[in-house]
């Protein structure tokens, strides 16, 4: 795209595209670019509010529907809403039945963290405290 590297000439451009007249397979990429751009500038919340369409959850899963997901996902992360990533994390891995993200490797990681996690706290109760 022209705005490669220029978050706001990307959203101006985007903003010339009739989404009526373009195939929903374009509508997805214009979507995620707008959404990227718009965490480029450093305006997190709007990029996900872009990802908010009814595409997220509506589309047949795939990878168009598990991109979606996953940038939505990155950007929960990005604005600490950590557990909502997660979810979305997981949605994104069983969405992407053609495998076109590492949203499935990602939710092992996270597991595998939330396990650590969880064995550091039974270590800290299992100390005695000095009496």
């Amino acid at each position: 795209m022209a705005g490669l590297g220029r978050p706001q000439k990307a959203l101006e451009l985007i903003k010339e595209v009739d989404q009526r007249k373009v195939d929903p397979e374009t509508r997805i990429e214009l979507t995620l670019v707008a959404a990227g751009a718009r965490a480029d500038l450093g305006q997190v919340d709007a990029a996900l509010v872009v990802l908010q369409i009814p595409e997220l959850t509506k589309l047949p899963k795939g990878g168009p529907r598990a991109r979606l997901q996953y940038a939505y996902a990155d950007l929960l992360e990005q604005a600490g809403r950590i557990d909502e990533a997660h979810e979305w994390m997981r949605k994104a891995a069983a969405s992407d039945i053609e495998g076109v993200t590492d949203a499935e490797e990602r939710v092992e990681e996270l597991a595998g963290l939330a396990f650590t996690e969880e064995e550091l706290a039974d270590e800290e109760s299992d100390e005695v405290a000095p009496g």
